[in-house]
């Protein structure tokens, strides 16, 4: 078996990891009334080989709610749904984060309980559709500005949300500064227009992450906190704009500051989307001291560059930890991995493309 560095062990704040091989978040649409259940458990443990699972996007608020069938964890009930997870993949010798996610502008109504609303940093509309279960594909909506006081309630549904992934036995979250939701909307000049503390400049358009970044950090420790980023990502009607280094080189040095975890970098460019340049992934390895997680098309071989030059620190793949279970195990004593990868049922509500892929027969 060959001696990689991808395979031995690596310790996250307090957290210690048995493989430096991360599951990255997937939306999987199966929290059927956005309440975590025994079929996403399974799912989990299923995958429960890999070092580190950050769980698929959960809404920290019912405002935070964009798509079908994504949980929750703002509520009691989805708390407790939540405990089956961490049990299974703990029993199982795995870690797991969960990934708060608010969609903000990406989002429709018929998704979303009454009451809610669709906040974004500015009115912008989203281009593009959103799928509702009630009436198929819909336009996005023009979302609301947030307030003042909607700024300071949405950053408390955060650390609300942070403090009862902790009590349904997380390892720790990470938040979602991605793929163009809440947070990201904010960093961008395109759909952050706003003229006070929030907007313009690139520290203002900043200060919302770094707000909740560090109350989430106060609240559950700065050693369980941690953040996903994708500059040059265009997801979710995110056109690129010309201080977007810049942004990153200021953002990456506050998050620095705050001695959070991690920061997880997602390229998308194997999808089809621009490449993060790689002075930019050098710049945050340069500015950020602490753990970096590297995601976006690996294979074995790239990973294990990767984390031997140094650039990252761990590395994290997505799908083919879908139509394999046992993916790390697969990379590890090189079996083949499956090429039965079946997008259809990518975000569909049954069992079916989601844990009845089999584990490999030796």
């Amino acid at each position: 078996m060959e001696n990689l560095k991808l395979f031995t062990s690596y310790t996250i704040g307090s957290v210690k990891l048995k493989s430096r091989i991360v599951m990255s978040p997937m939306t999987r649409c199966r929290a059927i009334g956005n309440i975590p259940n025994e079929l996403m458990a399974e799912y989990y443990k299923q995958r429960s080989g890999a070092g580190l699972i950050i769980t698929e996007g959960t809404a920290p608020s019912p405002n935070g709610l964009g798509y079908a069938r994504i949980p929750g964890i703002y509520n009691d009930k989805q708390v407790e749904g939540w405990k089956k997870t961490t049990s299974a993949v703990h029993n199982a010798g795995g870690k797991i984060f969960v990934q708060l996610m608010h969609t903000g502008r990406i989002s429709h109504p018929l998704n979303m309980p009454e009451g809610a609303k669709i906040l974004a940093p500015s009115a912008i509309k989203a281009t593009g559709q959103m799928w509702t279960d009630a009436k198929e594909l819909q336009d996005f909506p023009i979302p609301k500005e947030m307030t003042a006081d909607e700024l300071i309630s949405t950053k408390n549904e955060y650390v609300a949300a942070a403090k009862n992934a902790l009590d349904a036995g997380f390892d720790g979250v990470e938040l979602h500064g991605a793929n163009g939701y809440l947070l990201e909307q904010f960093l961008s000049p395109i759909s952050n227009i706003r003229k006070d503390n929030y907007g313009c400049s690139i520290e203002n358009r900043c200060r919302f992450v770094n707000e909740v970044v560090t109350a989430v950090a106060a609240a559950i420790g700065s050693d369980k906190t941690a953040i996903r980023l994708s500059p040059y990502g265009v997801a979710s009607d995110m056109p690129h704009y010309p201080e977007i280094e810049e942004t990153y080189k200021y953002l990456s040095l506050q998050l620095n500051n705050l001695g959070i975890a991690y920061i997880h970098l997602v390229d998308h460019s194997t999808m089809g989307a621009p490449a993060v340049p790689l002075e930019i992934k050098k710049l945050i390895r340069k500015n950020f001291k602490n753990t970096l997680i590297l995601s976006g098309g690996y294979n074995k071989e790239r990973a294990e560059a990767d984390i031997q030059s140094g650039l990252g620190d761990l590395i994290a793949f997505g799908r083919p930890f879908i139509n394999n279970p046992d993916f790390d195990e697969r990379l590890k004593n090189n079996w083949p991995l499956s090429e039965d990868l079946k997008m259809d049922l990518f975000y569909t509500a049954d069992e079916k493309g989601y844990t009845d892929y089999p584990r490999y027969r030796v």
